[in-house]
């Protein structure tokens, strides 16, 4: 938004953006948008990293228990959080969603920055005018201030592109300026990427890694393909949380739409992944072999399915394994 509204902002940002060539740069005027997260910043300082980025505008997008392999509870993130707010100054911004349980405990901490709640009842919403959300308007105040057309899908990003709106505003930037923006926006690589199809069959990348962030994609996948479309889930549990298996039981409810899991276990990890592939509702699968795995999900593909391929690794480079066996069945059947 800002670059294209000629801010010529400065960046950090965890992925490399469509619209540039790298995933930081100084920029060339006084804004800079940095991706921030509660992650510890190194062995001698286990604060927090957004302790250090002194924000005047502030996006909260959620709150949620992760990272177990450094903090012990939820309670343990929400302290973070606080410092984070506390050092926003009294002419700051915080933009928060106003549904979220967590976060609100963190402002009842207290707060000394103005706040402004993004949903239903707050003072953003966005209304969504198709079924993907890929297109829906912005509200102010119940007023109609902008409509967004871009190549995202999904609520979860209509709902993050309503926050950034509400950030440009806070710099200056007209909510209609904004939305016109986002229409030329370029998601960053392996967000329901479109890694190639082959045999009928699509395959996409997603960096999903935790249960809500399953969920969320497998939503905006479905947006997309339609009801009726079969998705045929592929996950690798790689990052700590996950290997600890503090969110094991809210993995099968997180894989609820798509029509068939497919698990990898991964090695030395104290749970199994077969628990979940029990807890599931639908046909669910798993190996602790990547090629394997990757057979057994062509093996089960047909033409007009959707492959979505979750880890926030490389996966054993499951995603080209799965379009040249896809490739290969095609060739085969001529």
């Amino acid at each position: 938004i800002l670059e294209a509204c000629g801010y010529k902002p400065g960046f950090v940002i965890g992925g490399v953006p469509g619209n540039f060539d790298v995933s930081a740069r100084l920029g060339d005027s006084p804004f800079f948008v940095i991706e921030a997260d509660e992650y510890d910043c190194a062995f001698f300082d286990k604060r927090s990293k957004f302790v250090h980025y002194c924000p005047r505008t502030l996006i909260l997008n959620n709150l949620e228990f992760d990272h177990a392999d450094i903090f012990d509870d939820l309670k343990a993130i929400q302290k973070q959080f606080h410092h984070l707010v506390r050092i926003v100054p009294g002419k700051g911004k915080i933009i928060l969603p106003e549904n979220d349980i967590n976060l609100k405990q963190v402002m009842a901490m207290g707060c000394w920055s103005e706040q402004e709640l993004v949903g239903e009842q707050g003072h953003w919403q966005a209304k969504k005018l198709n079924a993907d959300a890929s297109q829906w308007e912005v509200l102010l105040d119940g007023e109609k201030v902008g409509e967004v057309k871009w190549a995202l899908v999904g609520e979860h990003n209509m709902h993050n592109g309503l926050m950034a709106i509400a950030a440009a505003r806070h710099v200056g930037v007209l909510p209609a300026d904004a939305a016109n923006a986002l229409g030329s926006f370029i998601n960053a690589r392996r967000r329901l990427e479109l890694r190639g199809e082959a045999n009928g069959v699509t395959v996409y990348d997603d960096f999903a890694h935790h249960p809500t962030a399953i969920l969320a994609t497998l939503q905006a996948l479905r947006g997309k393909v339609g009801g009726t479309a079969r998705i045929l889930a592929v996950l690798e549990p790689r990052s700590n949380t996950m290997k600890m298996g503090v969110c094991k039981d809210d993995l099968a409810p997180s894989l609820g739409r798509a029509d068939e899991v497919f698990l990898l276990q991964p090695q030395h990890i104290p749970w199994q992944v077969a628990e979940v592939a029990e807890a599931c509702v639908q046909p669910a699968h798993w190996s602790a072999d990547v090629d394997t795995l990757a057979e057994m999900v062509v093996k089960t593909a047909h033409p007009g399915d959707h492959i979505l391929v979750m880890s926030n690794g490389g996966f054993g480079g499951i995603h080209q394994k799965l379009l040249d066996k896809l490739a290969q069945k095609a060739a085969a059947a001529e």
